[in-house]
């Protein structure tokens, strides 16, 4: 069995094409969506994610705002940013990139966001609001990950989902996202992470897995149910080589696999601009 690839720039196309047309529809109310993005420190690899995110804004139509933020400044500077942010009117909705260098405090700078302009669907607020199945902002990463196998046709509900990891920005979320009842959802789903001893009993029996360690490699072919649909959502970057949660033989025993590049990615930076014109459609309602 090879697998076929769970390509996430199709994906990420159909997303930003419902995107392109709402952001025309809002020009027409002279309204552009503008999205903000708050990067502390130099890190290379963040700020290469901050640049493509821009990039993308530019193809669609959004603003876009950015606000650096120096590795030696303090919290207090952070949180000023955060303040300018909330209350511009140009920015319907920003993020402040993760992870933080040491020192700062990320959650309380995502407390400090207006939930309304959460581009990350990160806040509190926002999180809530995926519990109680209310509309709002969803996590980037888990609902790329939902919006991909809808588009592939790949049936969840009532089906066994393993997720790898309980990250605040993947894991988790995407646990609560696939278990809620709802069209791409309204699965069985368990969370494995490094306290549970073996893995590969909970990995071997499910349809569909997830992996969001950030550990490359670490799920192989012999942790996988022959057919299972498999998704790696964690990176490691080794050098300039991007690497996979998920090893690349794991594709001879799964249906499906993310392939290590253009997988999750561009799905991600698709559901963070939703998430940006949603905000603006809300804010001129």
């Amino acid at each position: 069995m090879t697998a076929k690839l769970l390509e996430g720039k199709p994906v990420a196309e159909a997303v930003l094409e419902d995107v392109r047309r709402r952001v025309r529809s809002l020009a027409e109310r002279g309204v552009t969506p503008g999205l903000g993005t708050i990067l502390v420190g130099d890190e290379s690899a963040s700020a290469g994610y901050v640049r493509k995110k821009h990039e993308t804004c530019e193809a669609v139509g959004i603003a876009s705002f950015h606000q650096s933020v120096s590795g030696d400044a303090s919290q207090d500077d952070l949180l000023a940013t955060v303040d300018r942010f909330n209350r511009n009117p140009q920015v319907h909705a920003y993020l402040i990139q993760h992870p933080l260098p040491k020192g700062f405090d990320f959650n309380g700078a995502l407390a400090a966001m207006d939930p309304a302009k959460d581009a990350d669907g990160l806040h509190p607020v926002n999180l809530g609001k995926l519990v109680l199945q209310e509309p709002g902002p969803r996590p980037c990463t888990p609902a790329g990950i939902q919006a991909m196998l809808r588009h592939y046709g790949i049936p969840v509900e009532g089906r066994e989902v393993v997720v790898l990891g309980r990250g605040p920005t993947l894991g988790r979320p995407l646990a609560l996202l696939l278990t809620l009842k709802a069209p791409g959802a309204n699965a069985a789903v368990t969370v494995v992470h490094s306290a549970v001893n073996d893995l590969a009993h909970f990995t071997r029996r499910a349809e569909i897995v997830v992996a969001a360690l950030g550990v490359a490699n670490f799920v192989k072919p012999e942790m996988v149910k022959p057919g299972a649909v498999v998704i790696g959502g964690g990176i490691t970057w080794e050098g300039k080589r991007l690497l996979s949660d998920v090893d690349e033989s794991v594709a001879e025993v799964a249906s499906w696999i993310t392939p290590r590049l253009g997988g999750v990615g561009p799905t991600t930076v698709a559901m963070l601009l939703r998430n940006t014109v949603e905000a603006a459609e809300r804010a001129g309602a």
